[in-house]
């Protein structure tokens, strides 16, 4: 059986910690040409503040839009005062505030970086869910636009959606990724692609590793669109979006990203073989194809048998619906192995 991830020890202090000021943010897009924040080794660990779009992508400012939900003005970050006054959201850039990039020394195209999600912390205690017309996978239920300020009660791990309900939180970042091809130079931070970005995987909890193939000199990582909890799709276009401090752990694996098509992740009890298109069929067979792969590999079994184990023990949902790039993933059980590597524990040598 899998070993479980180690978490964070009493009096862990990471490597580096990059703010989310307005020299630190980009706001709308996953570049391959700016200048990093941080340059790291891998293996090290980063603190990494993000701040949501929510409450900035507004006429008012941050004060005034949570204000009006209710939320005092010594919870509203500075950090969106200062990133609303002075950060312009670019033509055509998708609506995500990101931090980064990180630069991650040694990690070169054909590389493969693990990301490690040691820790996930909440800044504030409130996020917001936004919907309306044109929005998610019912684009014409709505006539207007719906804001919903959602409070949390973090001692308690639970967001108070309502009088009767509690919906119990899982925070995780939306949009974790590497620059793209230096072809594409730049891309806009709404479908997610080979390169990561905005997949909305609800599994990338503390205790999670994120595979990504590097394309570009450094990686050049970027995170943000932090998730209080979420479900499968994220049906109605948003989570409980929410301004996070992830921790993470960076490790490169040389030459692994080379027979990489799309990101694939793993924590102590599954692996995720994840598949991505405009068409959600074709998105399920990608991940299919992945899953495949990853048992061939894993198992050392033919296509033949990887196929049938993975109609057999291999569960495949739709991990995100609504960003025009759709996402499916397949849960493959590391119990139906008689043996697994240690989780966390293996070698970080690059």
């Amino acid at each position: 059986m899998a070993a479980a991830a180690q978490s964070i020890p009493p009096g862990f202090s990471p490597d580096a910690t990059v703010r989310s000021t307005p020299e630190t943010v980009v706001w709308g897009y996953i570049a391959a040409d700016l200048p990093p924040v941080l340059r790291i080794k891998s293996g090290q660990t980063v603190r990494i503040d993000t701040v949501t779009h929510q409450g900035i992508n507004t006429r008012q400012d941050p004060v005034t839009y949570f204000g009006a939900a209710g939320i005092p003005p010594q919870q509203v970050l500075q950090d969106a005062k200062d990133v609303f006054s002075k950060v312009k959201r670019a033509e055509g850039a998708g609506p995500h505030l990101l931090t980064g990039p990180v630069y991650v020394e040694g990690a070169q195209p054909g590389d493969m970086l693990e990301v490690r999600i040691l820790d996930v912390e909440f800044r504030v205690p409130y996020g917001v869910n936004s919907t309306g017309p044109g929005s998610g996978v019912l684009p014409d239920l709505l006539a207007q636009s719906a804001l919903k300020t959602i409070k949390l009660d973090l001692k308690h791990r639970v967001a108070l959606f309502s009088s009767d309900v509690e919906v119990p939180l899982a925070p995780f970042m939306g949009i974790m990724a590497v620059a793209p091809p230096p072809a594409l130079v730049r891309v806009s931070t709404k479908p997610p692609g080979a390169y990561g970005g905005n997949m909305d995987f609800k599994h990338l909890i503390a205790g999670a590793s994120l595979y990504l193939p590097v394309f570009n000199d450094g990686a050049l990582f970027y995170t943000g669109d932090g998730h209080a909890m979420q479900g499968d799709g994220e049906v109605d276009g948003t989570a409980i979006e929410i301004s996070l401090t992830p921790t993470l752990q960076f490790i490169v694996h040389k030459g692994a990203g080379k027979a990489m098509t799309w990101p694939r992740a793993e924590d102590a009890t599954h692996y995720y073989a994840i598949g991505m298109d405009t068409d959600l069929d074709q998105a399920l067979k990608n991940a299919v194809q992945q899953a495949v792969n990853l048992l061939q590999q894993t198992a050392k079994l033919s296509a033949v048998e990887a196929y049938a184990l993975a109609s057999l023990a291999v569960d495949f949902r739709v991990g995100e619906a609504v960003n025009i790039v759709k996402m499916v993933y397949g849960t493959i059980p590391k119990k139906i192995f008689k043996q697994n590597p240690e989780y966390w524990n293996r070698s970080n040598n690059t």
